[in-house]
């Protein structure tokens, strides 16, 4: 799954660290998450979305296999 994460994680002046701490997950998981090796839960998803104060379909890009 694509996503947006690192785009406005930096248009919103965070480093991986200080955006890690705010939705209590380790620094790793930010990274993973926007390096495409790690799929968030629904529930992390939504809080990342949520802390943009985005809709989900914004930050997270869901495309189906051929």
């Amino acid at each position: 799954m694509k996503n947006n994460v690192e785009r406005i994680r930096k248009e919103k002046g965070l480093s991986q660290e200080e955006f890690a701490k705010k939705l209590r997950v380790s620094r790793q998981t930010i990274s993973s998450i926007e390096t495409g090796k790690y799929n968030p839960s629904l529930e992390l998803a939504f809080a990342i979305a949520d802390f943009f104060d985005k809709k989900i379909e914004e930050v997270f890009l869901y495309e189906r296999s051929k």
